[in-house]
């Protein structure tokens, strides 16, 4: 395994597998990696020749008021880990590498980027449609892997890629969940003992709206409702978001009659922490 630092060395060492006929798969993250990294990981190890990814942690997607400077981080960490999955190249550049002086240039979506997140992070998925243009154009892979935690950030990459005609095919995958049940996340490490049955509210609130839905109920607002009641029972909880979108559009719905995604953002002491479920499908829970 190698590790990448600079953007020209990155093109160079993908262009030189693409001349070979190598087929390159191409995990991107911002580190201190979980079992849920380490998952898409070994799927792209399956996609590809060559696996590739990145850690970086992006300023451009963190708000004013966010947790950037106390973003955990361990390289050391997430190298070994890399390695034990079959990772062939890290790339790990400086924040003046990937934004140098003078640089002005972002990717800005209009509409799956207005609910949910887009509206209580402001600016944040024009972060994270940069850095992922930026780093497809780097790494110049065949296919992209991501995890569907983020369910709206997979959104939005779909749709860049889908916009811009960008050569590569986007995998989504089922979020990988501890033990008992709650979305492995980096930003866990934060939870205190005593808030993590709070943070087990999102997933059980997930299968409550499961339940529901399973047994015949379509009726958005009803099931908002059962499950905000759930989850704001909870000490430590504060809800930033219990919605119910369109799985394309991410536009609010107020029947379930295409498919849909119900998508929760709440605060559990100092962590913010997000999960979803597209409803009809299996939920691991």
């Amino acid at each position: 395994m190698i590790v990448i630092e600079k953007a020209k060395e990155m093109q160079q060492y993908s262009e030189s597998l693409r001349n070979r006929g190598k087929k390159v798969a191409f995990v991107p993250t911002m580190g201190y990696l979980h079992r849920g990294h380490l998952r898409l990981m070994e799927e792209g190890r399956k996609l590809g020749d060559c696996l590739v990814t990145s850690i970086y942690v992006n300023p451009t997607q963190f708000g004013p008021t966010e947790d950037l400077a106390k973003y955990p981080r361990d390289f050391e960490m997430d190298s070994r880990l890399c390695e034990g999955v079959g990772v062939d190249a890290i790339y790990f550049p400086s924040n003046d590498e990937m934004y140098p002086l003078h640089y002005q240039t972002y990717v800005d979506l209009q509409v799956v980027t207005q609910n949910l997140c887009g509206l209580s992070r402001p600016g944040h998925f024009r972060g994270v449609a940069t850095v992922c243009a930026k780093l497809f154009n780097l790494v110049k892979p065949h296919v992209a892997v991501f995890g569907k935690k983020d369910f709206q950030q997979l959104v939005v990459i779909k749709r860049m890629v889908t916009d811009l005609n960008l050569d590569l095919e986007i995998v989504g995958l089922d979020t990988v969940r501890e033990a008992d049940g709650l979305a492995m996340s980096s930003r866990n490490i934060y939870l205190k003992p005593d808030e993590r049955e709070s943070a087990l509210s999102l997933s059980r609130g997930l299968k409550k709206a499961k339940g529901m839905y399973d047994k015949g109920e379509r009726d958005a607002a009803a099931i908002i409702d059962a499950v905000s009641r759930f989850i704001g029972g909870h000490p430590h909880a504060k809800i930033d978001y219990v919605n119910i979108c369109d799985t394309t559009t991410m536009k609010d719905v107020a029947r379930l009659d295409g498919e849909s995604v119900m998508a929760l953002a709440v605060r559990v002491g100092v962590a913010r922490l997000i999960d979803n479920y597209v409803f009809g499908e299996t939920l691991n829970v």
